[in-house]
């Protein structure tokens, strides 16, 4: 059964250096025609996967949502309202950029059921701010929370990068200590990854960018998991940390493996033993569902192995790790039968550990977590 959708709004009023993810300037693009092709992907989707009675999760993200104009949000949430179902206990989450939501737009997105906020922060070094190339400033941050929470959020998050160029350990422990005076139930810490197509990744190649090492970014990591236990943040995965009951129920989608919908230009989504990826160029995307066509550009079959493997390493992300008795009902298999070796190996590196009918990541473990990873990638 398929409980969660995420619905991807690509438009953006300004581009970050370190961004890879689909999305335009929106200056000058047809969005009203991409909300209109939303709806209908939407119902084009549910005409063939129909969903259950109300789904547990509803993420918007991007992109921007929130560089939307009112009007533009207000039909978006209409769009979401009238065709995907839900209830008030559904975890409904938008992105927002900080100084991109008026009063009237919190209050669109307060009237239409959304019950959780996601702020992309980074950091409160102005300076960084602008070499990273986002356009809030640390003052934009404190105000866009305090009109959240005027508007009656409660569930808000704030996302931070660490390992930024010419970051250093002190901007960090300063950035968390702003972070935490926002007095929030929920943070991300993600270090800063530079990928193909991006400024920083020409930049990269050009020498141009400071980058900082990787036992400094290590430092990093281990400071965010310090200072958030030390402030009450439960670590539930590697990057993400909440107070009981404010996990995002819509990441741990993903990393339970579980099965979503995906709508809008260059979204993903996970169908009934099927993933799927939707074209990314907003044109095309347009013209193909004026056809009544879904925009999908690629649709593969997971087999067993894939599936297993997957759980595996998604599941390794939480805390709680990978539950033997759940692997056991999806698969029918036993996973220390399965991995024996690649477990073996890792217990001794000291890198996982076997507790509580669980495989989780050990601290060690977390901090070279993609090489724990790669170990169950391509066994069976």
């Amino acid at each position: 059964m398929i409980h969660a959708a995420y619905l991807h709004i690509p438009f953006c009023e300004h581009i970050c250096h370190y961004c890879d993810f689909n999305k335009v300037y929106l200056k000058g693009q047809p969005v009203q025609d991409y909300l209109f092709g939303l709806e209908k992907e939407i119902k084009l989707t549910f005409d063939q996967v129909p969903p259950p009675q109300q789904l547990k999760t509803i993420f918007v993200g991007g992109g921007t949502p929130t560089s939307l104009s009112e009007e533009q949000l207000a039909f978006l949430c209409e769009v979401i309202g009238n065709n995907i179902p839900f209830g008030s206990d559904t975890e409904f989450t938008f992105e927002a950029n900080p100084g991109d939501l008026s009063k009237e737009k919190f209050q669109i997105l307060k009237n239409a059921g959304v019950n959780r906020i996601s702020f992309g922060v980074q950091t409160f070094n102005n300076e960084l701010l602008k070499k990273i190339g986002r356009t809030h400033r640390a003052e934009d941050v404190y105000k866009s929370i305090k009109l959240a929470k005027e508007t009656g959020f409660e569930n808000i998050s704030v996302d931070l990068i660490y390992s930024l160029p010419g970051q250093t350990i002190d901007d960090f422990a300063q950035t968390l200590d702003l972070a935490f005076s926002l007095e929030i139930p929920h943070y991300s810490g993600y270090s800063l990854i530079i990928e193909p197509k991006t400024v920083f990744y020409n930049l990269l190649n050009k020498g141009k960018l400071p980058v900082v090492s990787e036992d400094t970014e290590a430092e990093m990591y281990e400071l965010l998991m310090e200072e958030m236990d030390k402030h009450g943040y439960k670590q539930y995965e590697i990057s993400n940390f909440g107070f009981p009951g404010y996990e995002s129920r819509h990441n741990l989608t993903y990393w339970n493996n579980d099965y979503y919908y995906g709508f809008g230009a260059g979204a993903h989504s996970y169908v009934n033993g099927f993933r799927r990826a939707n074209t990314g160029p907003i044109k095309k995307y347009i013209d193909q569902i004026e056809m009544n066509q879904l925009p999908i550009i690629e649709n593969h079959e997971v087999t067993k192995n894939e599936a297993i493997e997957e759980e595996m390493f998604l599941g390794l992300r939480k805390t709680a790790g990978v539950s033997l008795v759940n692997f056991y009902k999806k698969f029918q298999e036993d996973p220390i039968a399965l991995f024996s070796k690649e477990i073996d190996d890792l217990k001794k590196r000291e890198l996982i550990k076997v507790e509580d009918e669980h495989i989780k990541l050990t601290k060690r473990g977390k901090l070279l977590g993609n090489e724990v990873f790669q170990s169950f990638l391509g066994v069976i």
